[in-house]
């Protein structure tokens, strides 16, 4: 594995095997020589992260997000194929990889409800082997950055959920992680705390240079946090490219905000497989008294749902 690579992935493969019941059988013969049915969650995936980067890793539900990270983490044992996470093979090394890694997920809390936030940071702390000078010098650091000095003694039942999320990101970080993977950080925060998360993700990322590996359905988080984004569906790459590319891949259309000497507002929209901009922007300027033109792409979320769409058919 590269020096500069925090994952490595190649052809990754998941498969369940479920006993399903069958109708036309008889209730021992469901039982002794049950049908077995298969579903292919994964299906031989090859993708690589270098250090430091900030990867959005997002799909629909049941596209294989969840079962490609719990494999990365070595929560799951793939199938086939071979996963390389900080040189680790988390197959073999899940408790080496536990030292170097970090989990959040907007779902479920890992802070203990009744005790103070400190206390579940001393508490990860310990549990990650670190010295007692080591913990409270970390704790006092992640407060300050995170911004949790003026509740970090309260229950954590008490904290908002924009506080909680924040405690949540802190702790994952007591030890230092090089890589970590939120799953739906965002989720159920308001505007602002968003906006606030977002903000020391990305001076975590520059600062410690920890590799960010999101999955979110929220698209504020991929844009305001990924330069790159991986989408998956039904267990394959659709697409991996840089995020700022994926309107100008996708997107087939323009659309043209015009004012016209009057006052009034017209939207149109530019076809790209009939006409180039600069010819419709042509044609509408003849068809209208103009004053003030706007042309822009359409927004992220609606490509991304677009993508999904298509792949469903």
């Amino acid at each position: 594995m590269k020096s500069n690579l925090a994952i490595q992935v190649k052809n990754l493969d998941k498969t369940f095997v479920f006993n399903v019941k069958d109708g036309k059988r008889g209730f021992f013969s469901n039982l002794f020589s049950p049908t077995k049915k298969k579903v292919e969650a994964v299906k031989e995936i090859s993708f690589e992260v270098i250090r430091g980067e900030r990867l959005a890793f997002i799909g629909p539900n049941g596209a294989g997000k969840s079962t490609t990270i719990k494999m990365l983490t070595g929560i799951l044992f793939p199938s086939g194929g071979k996963i390389n996470v900080l040189g680790l093979n988390p197959q073999i090394d899940r408790k080496k990889l536990a030292y170097k890694i970090g989990t959040v997920f907007g779902q479920r809390s890992q802070l203990f409800p009744n005790l103070p936030l400190t206390d579940s940071m001393y508490f990860f702390g310990v549990m990650y082997d670190l010295k007692k000078e080591e913990i409270e010098k970390r704790i006092k650091y992640l407060c300050e950055v995170f911004d949790l000095e003026d509740f970090k003694t309260q229950p954590v039942r008490k904290l908002s959920l924009g506080q909680r999320m924040r405690a949540e990101v802190a702790c994952a970080l007591i030890h230092k992680p090089q890589i970590i993977f939120l799953d739906e950080p965002t989720i159920g925060l308001d505007v602002v705390a968003k906006k606030s998360l977002r903000e020391l993700l990305l001076k975590l990322n520059k600062e410690e240079g920890v590799t960010i590996f999101l999955t979110s359905h929220d698209v504020g988080d991929i844009e305001a946090l990924c330069e790159r984004t991986i989408i998956v569906n039904h267990g394959e790459i659709v697409k991996d490219l840089p995020t700022d590319e994926l309107t100008k891949t996708f997107v087939h259309e323009k659309y043209v905000d015009l004012i016209l000497s009057n006052g009034e507002k017209v939207k149109e929209i530019i076809e790209l497989k009939n006409e180039s901009v600069s010819e419709g922007l042509k044609r509408l300027l003849s068809q209208y008294d103009v004053q003030d033109v706007n042309v822009y792409d359409v927004d992220l979320e609606t490509v991304i749902r677009e993508m999904y769409e298509t792949q469903k058919k």
